[in-house]
């Protein structure tokens, strides 16, 4: 073989061992490509949901519990039935002045036809005249929330006049609502009356109950 025959020869050799260790690398980084789109393809297949429900075994979404918007459905306040606060628009008002006691102003109050509402454990708001003249406590235990519905009354008594001297103010109606916040007290026609350090029992289901004790 003469000299140029051999180098063309060897050129050719390292040409095609080049080309053959190119091919090769190819199929080996086409393999490995294809073994981790395999992989990659098959680990969702793997935690994939049975039965529509998530790898844990938990349901997903709603999961038969009452959403906030409607637990407790058909509960007001304190999670008892119609549970909402009366305010004065609710009540049917009436007054009356007893004699028991010395004379005080018996207040009853019912709700309107088709309402449910909760008079509160506190004491009636009670005003008198231009001024406003607050009745205050005629008793000293706390009191107990009452549900007013359908012919449930309340009750509450007042007495205007509490000291001994003469004097005071002359009036004909008392101011009452529900608390001191109700933005729609009521006027109740009760005759002349002596106003002078007023005070008021809390509710009571029982008339007997409201007698304010001077």
């Amino acid at each position: 073989m003469s000299g140029n025959r051999r180098k063309a020869f060897l050129v050719s050799a390292v040409l095609m061992g080049g080309a053959m260790l190119l091919t090769a690398c190819q199929d080996s980084d086409g393999a490995t490509d294809t073994g981790a789109q395999g992989g990659a393809s098959a680990a969702p297949a793997a935690s994939a949901p049975t039965g529509g429900k998530p790898a844990d075994g938990k349901g997903s979404g709603t999961t038969g519990k009452p959403s906030g918007a409607t637990a407790g459905s058909g509960t007001g306040t304190g999670g008892k039935p119609g549970g909402r606060a009366c305010g004065a628009k609710d009540i049917d008002w009436s007054a009356k002045t007893e004699s028991q006691a010395g004379g005080y102003i018996l207040i009853t109050a019912k709700a309107k036809s088709g309402i449910t509402c909760y008079l509160p454990a506190a004491l009636p708001t009670v005003a008198f005249g231009s001024d406003g003249t607050e009745a205050g406590p005629a008793e000293q235990s706390a009191a107990k929330q009452i549900q007013l519905s359908g012919n449930t009354a309340a009750y509450a008594g007042v007495n205007p006049k509490t000291t001994k001297e003469n004097g005071g103010k002359e009036l004909e109606s008392i101011i009452v609502a529900v608390g001191d916040s109700d933005p729609d007290p009521e006027s109740l026609k009760v005759g002349t009356i002596t106003v002078n350090h007023p005070v008021v029992t809390n509710w009571h289901t029982s008339p007997k109950d409201a007698v304010p004790v001077k």
